[in-house]
């Protein structure tokens, strides 16, 4: 028996989860990106890029493609995402699991001053000039544009392309994760006194976080959105076992 599973990915532990699940034959794995950045990285296992149409699109692929489980990788910001893949399961009546990373909690040291989006972002910049230090994706920029009288370094996995209309600004192409020691070397050649940042949890990016520590830097952290109460695990090794253990059941079953 051949259990076809569709992960929707895009994070550093989708690949993760895609890699140790493909080393096991039972599994046909296929991979899903949204398609917002020019050069993904790549995957140890089939891909396919471009939105579904919504969860009843995505619920019309999980039905043509004979999807058996629906994995949700999928960044904690792209909550749209998550809510489409919640609604199609259920639709559908396949089974979903998610991958949640935990948050970072604040640690001793840390200067957060935390907001529940971009827009709460932008309004918390001081009005006196600060050199700041933007990483977020390519689409959230923008509203950083009123914030004129500050020099900012802008760090995203593709070019930002049309330039942001800022007077001081400086553009790093690069794709993490980052070491501490990296990030502390950035923030002093460029003499950052405050980041923002999403609190994306997970390994990959806390580099910033902890080296904003280390230097006494300010971060302004915006705050996850809410996402839909599915069955969920904290880690790549947590749900490589609830899947192993949803084979288990579905072969008892005879499925």
């Amino acid at each position: 028996m051949t259990y076809s599973i569709l992960i929707l990915g895009g994070t550093t532990e989708a690949k993760a989860l895609a890699g140790r699940l493909a080393t096991d034959p039972e599994y046909q794995i296929l991979v899903s990106l949204a398609g917002r950045t020019k050069a993904p990285a790549e995957q140890p296992v089939p891909v396919r890029i471009g939105g579904f149409g919504g969860a009843v699109g995505l619920d019309a692929f999980i039905r043509e493609q004979g999807v058996d489980l629906l994995l949700d990788a999928t960044h904690p910001f792209a909550a749209q995402i998550s809510r489409n893949a919640a609604e199609a399961a259920a639709s559908s009546g396949v089974e979903i699991l998610a991958l949640r990373r935990p948050a970072w909690l604040r640690q001793d040291g840390d200067r957060w001053q935390e907001v529940g989006s971009i827009e709460a972002a932008v309004a918390a910049l001081d009005i006196a000039p600060r050199k700041v230090f933007l990483t977020l994706g390519r689409q959230e920029l923008l509203p950083f544009e009123v914030r004129k009288q500050h020099r900012y370094l802008v760090r995203s996995v593709d070019p930002v392309d049309p330039p942001l209309d800022l007077p001081d600004v400086t553009y790093i192409t690069a794709r993490g994760p980052f070491s501490e020691g990296d990030e502390i070397r950035l923030l002093e050649e460029h003499g950052i006194d405050l980041i923002v940042s999403k609190n994306s949890g997970g390994r990959a990016s806390v580099a910033k976080i902890s080296a904003a520590r280390r230097l006494g830097i300010d971060v302004i952290l915006i705050d996850r959105p809410e996402l839909p109460d599915v069955p969920s695990a904290t880690s790549v090794d947590v749900l490589v076992d609830r899947v192993r253990h949803w084979t288990l059941s579905r072969r008892k079953r005879g499925e």
